[in-house]
């Protein structure tokens, strides 16, 4: 486990910052007297504890939860106890009675402070694949992540998922009025069983906006974690889910034959879906199972011939990294970055029926006059991404936005020089790939793809392998919601920087 793009220590939220960086001076009402040799202060970002020897800080993210009795303050946070994992401590402390009215106030003010945006006191269905992690899942659920709920006051209604498709049917029959959020601890799968299960009750626009859906990683992929939290420490998601601001998500409209589904991660056709789906038999290889499956098609240079159409919202490098810029300053209410008439719809009864209508139309259907049509008789490799971290330390989509109403679209020909193709697969896990000359990168809200010349091969849909026929995709702009730390973009490096003033 690692921090997704190899932050500097200066920018852990679980850094001491009274030892790694300046505080304001604290002002003389945000101290608490505890007892006769200790005082509580409420810093710039950090709680300040002084004792009569010793003075350390623990950062706001870290407090989970703070209270009263008659005669003590007990304050309970998540101490880092090795890279990347963190534990529930509880700091006790007496107060004198006449002191007690003031402290209330107090205590108000440091939830106010630690959880800022963030709902406090959660309501949480959990969803645990007992499968997931090799079947470590609910062990870890129980030590990782479990404490730090408990603490954090949240509710939860815990559930195992008996069989494939369990996450939808419960999604489906869910009481969205009953809770705040619904957690996958497993892979990457249970959340989209969980999206799709959303996308199939009668209200869905209206109970994918209400309950976030967010991942506790206990799989093989790990991936929405990594875009939301930074990391694949269950107990690092577990403070992530605690502190999470609510985030809409876009989310993809799949229309394949007579079906419809939702995407919220990626969809791909060529040699990445190949290199996963075809790689199965080599999970005990763990992440190394996917670069080895790369490279053995890279090497064959392989190729996958298809007719292409697309709907370009962005199309040229630049552009994408202006659009980009502008996201990182954007901070709007949450439904303001949704379909605006789409969830205005969705609070009236009479249009409440399911989830919006197709602007594009099905695969069926005739292709719009306005998408871009093009074959690939050599193409390599045809990647969307809707987040932009797939793996620890591979972001191919690093211009992804949660709420754009984009996709973004990576395709690459497949007779490009070995050299080239190597250098390109290496260029993702650099953070250079979006810059290659060989990756034509665009910003897209729709596209039809036709697979030609081929008997079989593989199509993966957010991991999970789908039949070898066209499909179609269209995006639904903030369709979803899940839970971030930013509240507007992922974690990760982007395409710009994301430690300078960008309001230029």
């Amino acid at each position: 486990m690692r921090t997704m793009d190899n932050r500097p220590v200066e920018e852990d939220p679980f850094v001491d910052p009274v030892r790694h960086g300046p505080h304001q001076r604290p002002i003389e009402d945000s101290t608490l007297i505890a007892g006769r040799t200790a005082s509580l202060t409420l810093g710039t970002d950090s709680l300040i504890v002084l004792e009569s020897k010793t003075t350390h800080a623990i950062p706001f993210y870290n407090i989970l939860w703070a209270e009263l009795s008659e005669f003590e303050i007990s304050i309970q946070y998540a101490r880092p106890t090795a890279a990347n994992v963190v534990r529930v401590s509880t700091i006790n402390y007496p107060l004198e009675k006449p002191d007690h009215p003031r402290a209330v106030s107090w205590v108000e003010r440091l939830l106010d402070r630690a959880y800022g945006e963030a709902q406090r006191k959660k309501r949480i269905k959990l969803l645990i694949n007992p499968f997931g992690g090799k079947g470590k899942a609910q062990k870890w659920y129980l030590r990782d992540v479990e404490p730090i709920l408990a603490a954090a006051r949240c509710e939860v209604d815990l559930q195992k998922t008996q069989y494939q498709g369990h996450a939808v049917e419960i999604a489906q029959n869910l009481d969205a009025d009953a809770f705040d959020v619904i957690a996958a601890c497993s892979g990457d799968g249970l959340p989209y069983e969980i999206f799709n299960g959303l996308g199939k009750k009668l209200d869905a626009r209206r109970a994918l906006r209400k309950v976030a859906v967010v991942q506790l990683p206990c799989g093989s992929g790990n991936a929405m974690s990594w875009n939301l939290n930074g990391s694949d420490s269950p107990s690092l998601a577990a403070v992530g889910i605690v502190k999470g601001i609510r985030t809409p998500l876009d989310l993809v409209s799949i229309t394949q034959g007579d079906r419809r589904t939702l995407s919220f991660l990626s969809q791909s056709v060529g040699l990445v879906a190949e290199a996963d789906l075809a790689t199965e038999h080599l999970r005990w290889l763990g992440n190394a199972r996917f670069t080895y499956g790369v490279l053995v098609r890279l090497l064959g240079k392989t190729i996958y011939p298809c007719d292409l159409a697309v709907k370009v919202e962005v199309a040229t490098k630049p552009e994408i990294r202006e659009h980009y810029r502008r996201a990182l300053n954007y901070r709007s209410l949450p439904d303001d970055r949704r379909d605006s008439a789409s969830f205005q719809q969705a609070d009236q009864p009479q249009h409440n029926i399911g989830l919006p209508r197709l602007r594009y139309g099905t695969i069926n259907d005739e292709l719009p006059e306005d998408w871009n049509f093009v074959p690939y008789d050599k193409l390599g490799n045809f990647w969307c991404g809707n987040m932009a971290c797939m793996a620890p330390g591979t972001s191919p989509f690093p211009a992804a936005l949660p709420n754009d109403g984009c996709m973004d679209l990576v395709t690459v020909d497949g007779d490009i020089s070995r050299l080239t193709a190597i250098r390109c697969l290496l260029a993702v896990e650099t953070g250079t790939f979006f810059d290659m000359p060989h990756v034509n990168y665009r910003k897209i809200s729709g596209y039809r793809i036709v697979p030609k010349n081929q008997k079989d091969g593989y199509i993966s849909i957010d991991g999970e392998k789908m039949p070898f026929e066209p499909f179609q995709a269209e995006v639904h702009r903030g369709l979803g919601t899940v839970l971030s730390k930013s509240g507007h973009v992922y974690e990760g490096a982007g395409v710009v920087s994301k430690s300078v003033d960008t309001t230029g």
